[in-house]
């Protein structure tokens, strides 16, 4: 596990970063004739944001100034230092996706977060949310860290580790599909992320284009499934806003 923010930025770079982006950008699948705006709130490194801003209008907001400090430019996006008070800025309706990945761990009112991602959604705008999934911590723990005991605090107590970021709350995702209902967000699909390529400690094999291409066809080929979603680490869901 990374120390500091330094540390988590190296990930990036090293196969099993790489594949996460990947297989976020193959399952939300956006096409590129047609510029649109985007919000990637919480946006970390801008990984996403930077990606997406080749061809498409992007802001990205986040409250960390040494992610920001290390955060990727190679194409232009609106970076704002910021959080929800950013969001108090933004008019309804002012974008047509909308992106928050690994943040509502570590906010305490995730229902004031969701409530502003959806008033700035557009209708018929999709919001992506990645998440942890309790089930994947557990196995990871179990079986990567070698640590039944870890397994069993979780499996026992939940997941309210702290970190570098904050105290993590792993919620349900019935608890988000919820409250994204009161605002009028309907699940469109529940995906899987990081189901298989982290749990082998072989990290010089990772390093081979074949094992990089077939694990991710893997990935691809069982993220929607629910036997195997069931413990992936991270949970992706993407929800639309109602006309």
């Amino acid at each position: 596990m990374p120390n500091s923010i330094s540390d988590y930025r190296q990930l990036i770079d090293k196969p099993w970063g790489r594949m996460f982006y990947d297989i976020i950008f193959r399952q939300l699948d956006l096409s590129n004739n047609t510029p649109i705006k985007m919000l990637d709130f919480g946006a970390g490194f801008c990984v996403t944001a930077n990606y997406y801003a080749e061809h498409h209008i992007v802001t990205a907001v986040e409250p960390n100034e040494e992610m920001i400090k290390l955060s990727i430019h190679e194409n232009n996006y609106d970076l704002v230092h910021g959080g929800i008070e950013t969001l108090n800025t933004y008019e309804d309706n002012s974008f047509d996706f909308v992106i928050c990945h690994n943040v509502l761990e570590y906010v305490p009112d995730k229902e004031l977060i969701l409530g502003e991602l959806a008033r700035v959604l557009k209708p018929g705008g999709k919001l992506s949310i990645v998440k942890h999934n309790l089930m994947g911590r557990i196995v990871a723990y179990a079986v990567f860290s070698d640590d039944p005991n870890a397994a069993l605090n979780l499996l026992e107590s939940g997941d309210n580790e702290n970190n570098m970021f904050g105290k993590r709350d792993t919620y349900d995702d019935e608890y988000i599909i919820g409250l994204g209902l009161k605002y009028g967000l309907s699940v469109e699909n529940i995906l899987g992320i990081r189901t298989f390529f982290a749990l082998s400690k072989n990290n010089d094999i990772k390093f081979t284009q074949e094992w990089y291409d077939n694990m991710l066809a893997l990935e691809m080929k069982t993220c929607n499934s629910h036997e195997y979603n069931s413990f992936s680490f991270f949970h992706h869901l993407i929800l639309k806003k109602q006309i």
